[in-house]
């Protein structure tokens, strides 16, 4: 039986990943790790551990550890913070961590050296600078973390005191251009197979809670050509996602997520099987990418359930 290790499994992405495998793959056993121990993740996997924050120097040890004590085959890593652990031993795991490649690993995880990358290939960016540039600055725009993820700790700056005030607060984020309009917010899923085959798909989305709560599937020419040379230039080899505006200057991106995104189980559902690629291609097996029409439209929807017991490990 084979064994997956998915990191991170209190939040959606890994909670998703495991829905697709159990699904896909019922023979598969399934391993998680979060942090924390209040949350649903236990739900979805046949074993689940607490580990300490991806900071700790005790992380990778313990990760070490779960891997050879359970006989695991494949990790996943679901969040930046463990992918940037992940990076420095991506040798030593070889191709049992799911991963789009270490150079985009690399730049994905720093929004800043992400918008320098892809402006370096010739492709329109929103205005992005350092926190400490306030100098530079067009009212209204955004104020993010350089690291963070899921649209949190997000703030539109109105005015020069606003900028002062979240520069002062916040050192280390980064200032960005206001993209409008606001309705044509696209979300891509990248997949770059290993001979060298792209597949794009692009969603017209609306955010709930900082994740995609309604989508659409649709299809502009700019938007796949961009994808395609992005990740071409990154020399993406699996998955990874990357948010755009549409505006009356044609597509701008202004993020890249070097992993899995929380759309993975919608897109899945309209067969862009990112996950099962992945996971077929580490053993070595041929994929193909299919049709999927435009104008389906996906909604993020909720469950709930009742626990007998408190969590164990």
């Amino acid at each position: 039986m084979k064994t997956i290790l998915i990191t991170g499994i209190g939040g959606d992405i890994a909670q998703s990943i495991a829905t697709i495998i159990k699904e896909s793959r019922p023979n598969v056993r399934l391993i998680g790790t979060d942090v924390n121990l209040e949350h649903a993740g236990f739900v979805f996997v046949d074993k689940f551990f607490q580990v300490p924050m991806a900071s700790s120097n005790s992380y990778l040890e313990q990760i070490r550890a779960l891997i050879k004590a359970h006989a695991v085959d494949v990790i996943i890593p679901t969040n930046e913070q463990e992918l940037s652990v992940f990076h420095p031993i991506m040798k030593e795991l070889e191709d049992r961590c799911i991963t789009a490649g270490e150079k985009i690993i690399s730049i994905g995880i720093d929004k800043l050296k992400t918008i320098n990358f892809i402006e370096s290939l010739k492709l329109p960016v929103p205005w992005t600078f350092p926190a400490e540039s306030t100098s530079f600055l067009e009212f209204p725009c955004i104020f993010k973390s350089k690291t963070g993820s899921g649209s949190k700790n997000i703030f539109i700056v109105e005015n020069e005191t606003d900028a002062a005030f979240f520069s002062s607060k916040f050192p280390g984020s980064i200032f960005q251009e206001l993209l409008e309009p606001a309705d044509q917010e696209v979300t891509c899923a990248v997949y770059r197979a290993k001979n060298g085959k792209v597949a794009v798909l692009q969603l017209l989305r609306k955010l709930t809670g900082g994740l995609t709560g309604w989508a659409k599937v649709i299809n502009d020419s700019a938007v796949e050509s961009m994808c395609k040379r992005i990740a071409k230039g990154m020399d993406l080899y699996g998955s990874f996602n990357i948010q755009l505006r549409i505006t009356e200057d044609g597509p701008k991106v202004f993020e890249i997520n070097p992993r899995f995104s929380s759309t993975v189980l919608m897109r899945h559902r309209l067969g862009f099987c990112d996950l099962l690629w992945a996971l077929d291609e580490a053993s070595g097996k041929e994929i193909s990418f299919p049709d999927i029409a435009i104008n389906q439209i996906m909604v993020r929807t909720q469950d709930v359930k009742k626990i007998d017991k408190p969590i164990c490990k």
